[in-house]
């Protein structure tokens, strides 16, 4: 099938509404900024294309616009479709760019926005969740030959592309950004933590002190989410499957315990494991008269709300963004956003400040794919040490930070076994 159309949005006229938005983040990106005018004379993406598929929200497209003041021939679409902000995409798509994003898109809608994205055969893929690489890979293996390689944003991602390089079917290399240090680091513990709760006390209006938060999984996200829960007064359980994860979390001061547990106790539910079914239909039906569940996770795969609405015996729109569901046992349960991502969907997603970092990481990780993709192969590789490095320092320098550095005799005294 073949797209040739420029862009597919909600309404040319938001377009206002979104360069606002765009323009705020800006003053809110240092590192951004500092590549667009680092590489803007230079462009080294010139002739390149690239299609990009993330949460389309201001942050995001400001990281188009830097690749595209770099050179780059840009293709973008959204990798969520509740979380597309339709201002925002009009906004870029007034700037010239092609965009393919329609907030509240069906899943075929949404599908053919990742096809039109790729319709310009890119280069250079930035993917958040592999639907970009999982259709080059499925649908549109005649895209493979002109990728050079690309770049994944998330952990959900990342567990697809090693299972595609385990079977021995990726066919070109894939930057690992959720991996490195200045990413997880950050992104995944002060952005989720932060955004997570910005989102459920917005769209709730409750307090958060003095109720129990049972948080599903303990990697980088849902350390971040317990961590602020405390923080806000909540009493806190985390489960898990990772024996050491777990034992991290108690050592962290949390109660842990399994899911089948914690249901009858919990008030908010957060899932951030990557895995499906973490919170089931049947682990509602213990849950407390008006639990309030919400994902965390990259897809809508978490909560089974689709079990839930199966078993439910009246369905309801509590408020913007909360649906209830009336069980069996005459008690209510309340999903925020379907299911969906809670900080994107159902709110703007992570901080401008921490979005640069993460974004400046995708930067120049697709630069260092158009620099070295012929001697990667065709497999995940780390993010490159330099780039953790260079960035960390860059983001100290925006906040007026200097720190030691070794001297030569430190270096020798570390260096030596003696």
């Amino acid at each position: 099938m073949s797209f040739m159309k420029q862009n597919e949005i909600r309404d040319a006229g938001l377009a206002e509404s979104g360069r606002r938005k765009i323009e705020w983040v800006k003053g809110n990106m240092p590192l951004l900024n500092g590549l667009e005018k680092e590489y803007r004379n230079e462009k080294p993406f010139q002739g390149i294309k690239i299609s990009l598929s993330v949460h389309l929200e201001a942050k995001t497209a400001y990281l188009c616009e830097v690749l595209a003041a770099a050179g780059a021939d840009m293709s973008v679409t959204g990798s969520n479709s509740l979380s597309t902000q339709d201002d925002v995409a009009a906004g870029l798509a007034a700037t010239g760019m092609k965009v393919y994003a329609v907030h509240g898109a069906s899943p075929e809608e949404y599908s053919r926005h990742i096809e039109m994205a790729l319709e310009h055969r890119p280069n250079i893929i930035i993917d958040d969740g592999g639907d970009l690489v999982g259709m080059v890979h499925g649908e549109r293996p005649d895209l493979a030959e002109e990728v050079l390689g690309g770049c994944e944003e998330t952990t959900t991602g990342i567990i697809r592309l090693k299972a595609m390089e385990k079977q021995g079917i990726l066919k070109f290399p894939m930057v690992a950004v959720n991996d490195a240090r200045c990413k997880h680091l950050f992104d995944n513990r002060y952005g989720t933590g932060q955004s997570v709760w910005d989102s459920i006390m917005h769209n709730t209006n409750l307090i958060v002190a003095s109720k129990t938060v049972v948080v599903a999984g303990y990697g980088w996200c849902s350390r971040g989410i317990a961590m602020r829960a405390a923080s806000l007064g909540a009493s806190v359980i985390v489960t898990e499957i990772d024996p050491v994860k777990a034992i991290e979390a108690r050592m962290d001061g949390f109660a842990v315990m399994k899911m089948a547990d914690a249901a009858p106790l919990g008030d908010i539910f957060v899932s951030a494991t990557g895995c499906s079914g973490t919170i089931s239909a049947e682990h509602a039906l213990t849950m407390k008269d008006g639990a309030i569940l919400s994902n965390a996770g990259h897809f809508d795969v978490e909560v089974d709300v689709a079990g839930i609405r199966q078993i439910a015996v009246e369905e309801k729109a509590a408020r913007d963004n909360i649906t209830g569901y009336r069980l069996p046992n005459g008690r209510w349960v309340f999903i925020i956003a379907e299911g969906r991502l809670v900080n994107i969907a159902a709110s703007n997603g992570h901080p401008a400040e921490i979005m640069d970092m993460s974004f400046a990481v995708q930067f120049l990780s697709a630069l260092y794919i158009l620099k070295n993709h012929a001697r990667l192969g065709n497999k995940v590789v780390d993010v490159s040490g330099e780039i953790d490095e260079l960035i960390a320092r860059r983001k100290l320098q925006a906040w007026g930070i200097e720190i030691d550095r070794l001297t030569p005799e430190q270096e020798s005294y570390l260096n030596s076994w003696k």
